[in-house]
């Protein structure tokens, strides 16, 4: 199939164009929220296609995902088709609710019958009053990055993005009581300045890398700490699993699914969870044992076959439902079926 789809979270995106179909990425010359194309830092495959939009006038579109709702417009402008109309669309749901009670959070696609909408996490799709709009799960899928552990590092890895602005939401204000334990050193986006913004500097910033390079310095650090208190489930999380990475985790949204007991520590005792940070990075060889059993046990659940292979029951089932909408558009060079 040709899928039309935004590149917007490059972790879930990358495992998305690892399948069998023709990626077409919406690319402008700004690149920006609506046109970022290829990321220059990823290995992706030649089937993930940049296109701009005068190339998605024209071209054969199979199957339209979305993961945000101002993309309908801008889709059916920049196709000239109406998404669930002339061509057929799921709708991505990366998020849990924000906001307000959210088992009371109303999903901005609820109540329409010409999308299926697909999340991430059974958890997203029980807390999101979704309406009468079919769904689907469909749980996340990683690019194996190999066992890399070594531990190396007495200290705890920490990934997440703009810490200080989401402050409580990622478990900002935790770090300090974590740090008491162990150094911690974080990564992701806006991290500098957070030990000193916090008033402890044993919050260390290591700051945005590279894919292939975090994962390196990650595997380095002796155990892998996930404090975030309310997020869909975060990708580093599982990659840090793959690594082989022993993990403490507070247990709320999805992340007690992901880290089973014998996987990882999960717990929403705070000082449970320091005590076991401690005592992970006093013992080497426990560390070890406890990464190598969630290894295994996120290659089984969120492996990347079984992935996209769910993905391809999701939009077979989309073509299908929509058999005989197709707009028969010609498609422009290099844009056209396999």
């Amino acid at each position: 199939m040709n899928v039309l789809v935004w590149h917007v979270h490059g972790s879930w995106t990358t495992a998305f164009v690892q399948g069998r179909h023709r990626y077409l990425l919406p690319t402008l010359p700004e690149r920006g929220p609506w046109g970022g194309g290829r990321p220059v830092a990823w290995d992706w495959p030649a089937s993930a296609v940049e296109c701009s939009p005068a190339e998605l006038a024209d071209a054969d579109v199979d199957v339209v995902v979305l993961q945000r709702p101002e993309e309908i417009d801008i889709a059916e402008r920049w196709l000239g088709r109406r998404p669930g109309r002339d061509v057929p669309v799921v709708f991505l749901e990366h998020n849990a609710p924000r906001g307000g009670p959210a088992a009371s959070s109303r999903h901005p696609l609820a109540d329409r019958d010409y999308l299926r909408l697909v999340h991430v996490t059974h958890f997203n799709e029980l807390m999101w009053d979704n309406g009468t709009t079919p769904t689907t799960v469909v749980e996340h899928g990683i690019v194996d990055p190999g066992h890399r552990w070594t531990g190396e590092l007495e200290a705890a890895a920490v990934c997440v993005n703009e810490p200080v602005r989401r402050d409580r939401v990622t478990g900002t204000d935790l770090l300090p009581r974590f740090a008491r334990a162990v150094p911690l050193d974080v990564f992701g986006m806006g991290t500098d300045g957070l030990g000193a913004h916090l008033g402890c500097p044993d919050v260390r910033t290591v700051g945005d890398l590279p894919q292939h390079r975090m994962h390196d310095e990650m595997a380095r650090r002796r155990v892998y700490l996930h404090p975030l208190r309310w997020t869909s489930l975060g990708l580093s999380l599982l990659e840090a699993m793959h690594l082989g990475m022993p993990v403490v985790a507070l247990a709320t949204t999805e992340a007690h699914e992901a880290v089973p007991p014998g996987a990882g520590i999960c717990s929403t005792d705070v000082e449970r969870l320091v005590r076991e940070l401690g005592a992970l990075v006093a013992e080497p060889e426990r560390a070890r044992a406890l990464g190598e059993a969630g290894r295994a046990y996120v290659l089984e659940r969120y492996g990347l076959d079984r992935f996209l292979s769910d993905w391809d029951d999701v939009l077979d089932r989309a073509v299908s439902d929509r058999a005989g909408h197709a707009s028969g558009r010609r498609v422009p060079a290099g844009l056209g079926r396999r």
